[in-house]
């Protein structure tokens, strides 16, 4: 592994080693070896090139599960250019809210979506075009170790999408680790189930391009029938959201021995409970499962927990969930209680070579970092430069088990759903912009087998709560709509004066479950 490689570099140095020998990506029907597609990567940046009138800063990508978003992606990174993923199923006004804050040059799309900014536009009758012809003489890339190699954004407390810049030098503390941890190399098939606005599919693509193992990428209903896919495509390394085991114990597929294939399987992005982890494991008991953990900002994951081959031998935390481990090599962490101590559960304090250099929007930054001053946390007031000292603030609570940390819960009201995560405060503030809305908020609330589902109350004279969240559908993905909303006279309020979400979440779970 070299630590000043880009992004890019991990791919080239698997073209040079494996050429038209090994497959890279096989989607949509579609099979490219490392060569094809590289070749079709630098001719999709010549588009780019040729359409911006020189080399891009940062590029969007709003393409999904098809050729011109992997290829798509390669070519901004090796024109050592931004990219930001954008997501086709999100409402239009929420992709041109990110595109105007993430000051986009250009924007890829597939069907000609107009964001308000300069478009490259890769229908798959183009991208068959393009799978033939010379390679443009390219400009150089400019991109070094510090350079930015993507950003994606979060939902954001403010009611605005908070953007994440990532670093490919955080980007290469993180391959050198996982590729050799999870002995990815040719011959490796590795599944592709998260969202490219998702970081973990950071993972499937420069895990997979990194090493000289095929990406594979399952449509939209294959992503329903996890097991189905294992089996047709061979995969030997899977990594999803625990939900995907859930809709499959659902389903009754997850027989034993019904995925033979499987040699490694991951789960992140929410807490993998033991039910779950259990049902995976009898159904592949060849594969090592570990559960894996990490903030966006310290790229992609970051603590890993590997259970042992016997179920027997597994840990059995009071919440029922897998411990989310222990971090990564060159990682430091604290546990920090309320007064800003290190102690044995509190707030979970991160720093290394993975830790991102601060949001987009700099005003993001104050609050969400400390630096450690005579053994006591001063956060960050947003005015002194950030540093590599300083420690990123997760907002997670979390605990010890045996030497591995044990995921407790949000220190905020911010959570994960279907892996995603979400802040309740961006859906309130939507809520809020509704006519005849005056209070709102949005609760977690336990839905079927254990998965979070939202339900929002609100003051107010609203009448049609089934058009408001119609409305609330067009500025908002799906998985942040509530599930129901209730109008009420009054909210709760406790003793302090705030929102009794206690007994808030008490009358609206009454119902919910009624």
């Amino acid at each position: 592994m070299n630590a000043t490689w880009t992004m890019y570099d991990w791919f080239a140095d698997s073209v040079a080693r494996h050429g038209d020998r090994e497959i890279a990506l096989e989607v949509a029907g579609e099979t490219l070896t490392y060569s094809g597609l590289d070749a079709l990567a630098a001719r999709i940046a010549g588009e780019l090139v040729a359409a911006h009138g020189g080399t891009p800063r940062r590029v969007g990508l709003l393409a999904a599960r098809s050729t011109a978003a992997y290829a798509g992606y390669l070519a901004v990174q090796r024109l050592g250019a931004v990219v930001v993923p954008l997501n086709p199923a999100w409402p239009p006004a929420r992709n041109a809210t990110i595109a105007a804050d993430a000051g986009l040059d250009l924007v890829i799309t597939e069907d000609g979506t107009d964001l308000g900014t300069s478009s490259v536009d890769l229908p798959a009758e183009r991208i068959a075009a393009l799978r033939t012809g010379p390679v443009p003489d390219l400009p150089p890339s400019g991109a070094g170790p510090d350079s930015l190699a993507y950003i994606l954004f979060t939902s954001g407390s403010t009611g605005r999408p908070k953007g994440v810049p990532i670093a490919h030098r955080n980007v290469s503390a993180y391959l050198g680790h996982v590729i050799p941890r999870y002995e990815l190399g040719p011959g490796s098939r590795v599944s592709q189930t998260f969202d490219l606005t998702f970081d973990p599919s950071v993972y499937d693509m420069f895990a997979a391009w990194g090493s000289g193992a095929a990406l594979v990428v399952p449509d939209k209903k294959e992503l329903l029938t996890p097991v189905l896919f294992v089996n047709r495509a061979r995969i030997t390394h899977w990594n999803s959201v625990p939900s995907v085991a859930s809709i499959a114990m659902r389903l009754r597929a997850l027989r034993p021995d019904s995925m033979p294939t499987l040699r490694w399987s991951l789960f992140c992005g929410e807490a993998l409970t033991l039910p779950h982890a259990r049902a995976w494991h009898a159904a592949a008991p060849q594969s090592v499962l570990e559960n894996i953990y990490g903030p966006t900002e310290m790229t992609v994951t970051w603590t890993e927990f590997r259970l042992p081959a016997d179920p027997a031998d597994w840990p059995a935390p009071a919440n029922g969930t897998v411990p989310i481990g222990t971090p990564y090599p060159g990682q430091e962490h604290l546990v920090l209680d309320e007064s800003g101590r290190p102690a044995d559960t509190g707030e979970l304090v991160v720093r290394g070579t993975q830790r991102f250099p601060g949001y987009l929007d700099p005003a993001d930054d104050a609050g969400r970092f400390l630096r450690m001053v005579d053994g006591v946390a001063v956060v960050h007031d947003g005015e002194e430069p950030l540093t590599r000292d300083h420690w990123y603030r997760t907002g997670d609570r979390v605990g010890l088990l045996d030497g591995a940390l044990v995921h407790l819960g949000r220190l905020d009201h911010q959570l994960k759903i279907r892996g995603y995560r979400v802040e309740l405060g961006e859906i309130e503030s939507a809520l809020l912009d509704l006519p005849d809305v005056v209070e709102a908020v949005v609760l977690a609330l336990p839905g079927v087998a254990g998965e979070v589902e939202l339900a929002a109350a609100c003051t107010g004279g609203l009448d049609d709560t089934a058009a408001a969240l119609e409305r609330l559908a067009a500025r908002l993905p799906a998985y942040m709509i509530p599930a129901s909303l209730t109008v009420l006279d009054t909210l709760p309020l406790n003793a302090n004066g705030k929102v009794d979400r206690a007994s808030l979440t008490a009358e609206l779970g009454s119902a919910h479950t009624g």
